[in-house]
């Protein structure tokens, strides 16, 4: 009987242990063909991402760093603190062509200079002349045209440029209208008694309202929207002080081949009516500001 038994036992040892291999066995099977179709998978997905646009598998663009102040309509805050105007939607759009993404920097518009050969920034683009500046950036442009005016005081004796002999007018420093006021290159320009040259519009806005100065200078679409918010008192004068070329600005002997692209995407802009809707949704006179109708 012992013997049975022992026999009993070792015959289900012995199956027992059968059925452990088999079931090993199987398991390494499967494990090698859960495997396979791993790696399978794992191929397909990468041939799919190398066929995506970069974009699209999170690869982010380079970045440009445009600096520019605080000038209305072409560039300023809005009451989110946004970026708006036409020179932010234009950068946009042309950014988005050439695969950039821009950065929109405020700086002190006089120090601009030193932003751009520091590496601060990579560009100016906040209405900014080019006449007479051809030689000292690198530019894309000229985009768009704008007229430098003088404002004054509607109980003001100045009509005309030639009143403004002896007289006290302010301006954003380093810009046109300071040139033109200092070097009087013009014949029509008479000899001022004081310019004052100053670092935003915001302060040359307050020092003709405050009776500091005769006359304040600047773009055309800027002075009229101060002399918009009070026009019983503010006044523009009909003959301008300069017609301005505007244009973006990197520095000299730089970004060659980036100013090229964007000048010839600017000029399809042009073209193509895009920039003349930007600039009519801003309250500009597109006619004057495509340089169609800017002659005196």
């Amino acid at each position: 009987m012992k013997n049975k038994i022992f026999h009993t036992q070792d015959l289900c040892l012995r199956t027992n242990l059968r059925c452990a291999k088999d079931s090993a066995r199987m398991e390494i099977n499967l494990k090698k063909y859960i495997a396979a179709i791993g790696i399978c998978f794992m191929a397909l997905g990468a041939a799919c991402i190398m066929k995506k646009d970069p974009e699209e598998v999170g690869e982010e663009l380079p970045e440009l760093i445009i600096g520019s102040d605080n000038y209305e309509p072409y560039n300023y805050l809005d009451d989110d603190g946004k970026p708006v105007g036409i020179d932010v939607e234009l950068a946009e759009a042309v950014c988005e062509q050439l695969g950039y993404t821009p950065v929109f920097q405020y700086i002190v518009w006089d120090k601009k200079d030193e932003y751009l050969d520091n590496g601060k920034v990579d560009c100016l683009w906040g209405s900014f002349t080019m006449n007479g500046r051809e030689d000292e950036y690198q530019w894309a442009g000229p985009y768009l045209y704008s007229r430098q005016v003088i404002a004054v005081r509607t109980d003001s004796k100045i009509r005309n440029i030639s009143d403004l002999a002896g007289k006290r007018v302010a301006v954003q420093a380093t810009t046109k209208p300071e040139e033109v006021l200092l070097e009087r290159s013009d014949p029509r320009v008479p000899e001022v008694d004081m310019v004052y040259s100053l670092s935003g519009m915001d302060e040359i806005y307050a020092s003709l309202r405050k009776g500091y100065v005769d006359a304040i200078t600047g773009h055309e679409s800027a002075l009229e929207r101060f002399v918009g918010n009070a026009p019983d008192m503010y006044a523009i004068l009909d003959e301008s002080l300069y017609i301005s070329e505007l244009g973006v600005a990197f520095k000299n002997d730089t970004h060659q081949d980036l100013a090229k692209k964007m000048t010839q995407i600017l000029k399809e802009m042009q073209d193509d009516g895009t920039l003349r809707d930007m600039v009519e949704k801003y309250g500009l006179d597109a006619e004057k500001a495509l340089g169609v109708t800017n002659a005196e």
